[in-house]
């Protein structure tokens, strides 16, 4: 019976905890300032390639992010956001397959995949677009990115800060020189993305 007590009390305060973790607002100006990294536990960018022609997207993961930006609310839009991807974090649930692709990235000449802001546009509601330079294979080019901003607020049971965004993009990975699987994987690269950041 004694037990059951402190159970039940640590549920309840989970249960705060969550509620209170809700983000507050989605207006970039009521940010906290300052510098903010990402949560590699609550980040993930996946990709989907079209197979054989358009049978389906094949979907893969890259597990390995990191990055941050310093932010500062009075004037948002030139928050610099850089990103790095392991090339080597590819997961497409098969080990086997999972060299494979991460073959045709050369991780070994190439070991980062690095996305640098630009320029940043955003309207009332927190969507808007995110451009910038992605270094992918020894190759630079310029990309953008559809983004919404998902608000910030606190974290777990309250501490901290906290913010998330959601976005989606698409290349074509022969202008990075990426060019194995042909013909069975198609060229246009479908990128969706899901991350958060914490207050450091």
């Amino acid at each position: 019976m004694l037990r059951t007590v402190p159970i039940a009390f640590a549920l309840a305060l989970l249960a705060t905890g969550a509620a209170a973790a809700d983000p507050t607002t989605r207006d970039p100006a009521k940010v906290p300032a300052g510098e903010y990294a990402l949560d590699p536990r609550h980040a993930s960018l996946v990709i989907r390639v079209p197979h054989m022609g358009g049978f389906s997207r094949y979907t893969m993961r890259f597990n390995k992010l990191s990055g941050g930006f310093t932010y500062d609310p009075a004037n948002w839009q030139a928050a610099k956001v850089t990103i790095s991807v392991d090339p080597k974090s590819i997961d497409t649930e098969d080990n086997g397959f999972n060299r494979t692709v991460s073959g045709y990235f050369e991780p070994d000449k190439y070991p980062v995949i690095l996305f640098s802001s630009t320029g940043l546009t955003a309207d009332a509601e927190g969507k808007g677009q995110l451009t910038g330079d992605l270094t992918f294979h020894g190759v630079t080019k310029p990309v953008t990115l559809d983004v919404e901003f998902n608000g910030v607020g606190p974290g777990l049971l309250g501490a901290g800060t906290r913010m998330g965004f959601s976005g989606e993009g698409k290349i074509k990975r022969s202008e990075f020189g990426v060019t194995g699987g042909r013909p069975f994987a198609g060229d246009m690269v479908d990128l969706e993305f899901e991350v958060e950041f914490v207050k450091k």
